[in-house]
């Protein structure tokens, strides 16, 4: 059975994420948890317009959705960019958000009770820890639309990599960007992906390059078809991209059996400057 993946055009705005996730069962999805936490890209203070951190009316979007089922919902980032997320959320108008729907804020890094995953088939780490709320509720990533020299793109399954509550991620880094998004996203996949496009950045990242206005939202309950789709928004075939490829292979998602719904890839589809 092919995965649904949605493809919204529309201006920044509520109503374009409202769309996209109500083409995909994220009902279905979220249906066995009383706790949905949503896992945000705040490596810096960069506010949407620049494509590097998440809207906040994308989160919001998600926020009314998940509290109209009647679950606990809560944002969630851990350190990892220049800017702590503490200070990343109130900057980028991320907490105001929260704070106006009666949602919670966790970073994640600060929270006492840790468990240690331990990875199947590792391609770079045997374990990990992270918080043990993480391994209790539904996650939405709910990511930016990037591109990354090291990874060739940074969107939902990339994003996983934050779930990581050490504070210096350097040394994850060093091991493999790619194998180790792998393992973390093998062990501890999103519930739902929501991929933030009303702007992007291209170019050979985090913060070198351009912001794009795609207009665009990509949401799936299948992250690494989630994943597939967003490259090829962007012209880069996922077959190059190793994380989702092999995460592929290992059962965790589609790649070519697709169904895209709403609008379509052509309609938001523009081939992105990658800097190479």
């Amino acid at each position: 059975m092919a995965s649904i993946v949605a493809v919204v055009k529309g201006e920044r705005g509520l109503e374009p994420v409202y769309r996209a996730l109500d083409l995909i069962p994220y009902r279905e999805a979220l249906k066995g948890w009383d706790t949905v936490l949503v896992k945000v890209n705040l490596i810096t203070s960069h506010t949407y317009e620049t494509g590097i951190t998440t809207d906040p009316i994308v989160v919001e979007a998600i926020l009314n959705r998940v509290m109209d089922l009647g679950k606990r919902a809560v944002v969630v980032e851990t350190e990892g960019g220049i800017t702590s997320p503490d200070k990343a959320v109130v900057e980028t108008g991320m907490m105001e958000v929260i704070d106006r729907l009666g949602a919670e804020y966790i970073h994640m890094g600060r929270l006492k009770e840790k468990v240690k995953l331990t990875v199947e088939k590792p391609r770079a780490i045997k374990s990990f820890k992270v918080a043990k709320i993480a391994t209790e509720s539904a996650i939405i990533s709910a990511a930016t639309m990037k591109t990354l020299h090291h990874t060739t793109i940074t969107m939902g399954l990339k994003n996983m990599f934050g779930m990581l509550t050490t504070k210096h991620k350097f040394r994850f880094h060093a091991k493999g960007t790619n194998e180790v998004v792998h393992d973390v996203c093998s062990t501890l996949p999103p519930t739902l992906t929501v991929i933030d496009g009303f702007y992007g950045k291209e170019g050979r990242g985090p913060w070198k390059g351009n912001a794009v206005k795609m207009d665009a939202i990509i949401a799936s309950t299948d992250p690494v078809a989630a994943d597939a789709t967003g490259a090829r928004v962007i012209g880069i075939e996922p077959e190059t991209i190793k994380h989702v490829m092999w995460l592929h292979e290992g059962g965790f998602g589609e790649v070519h059996d697709i169904e895209v719904v709403g609008d379509g890839i052509e309609a938001v589809h523009r081939v992105w400057d990658r800097g190479l």
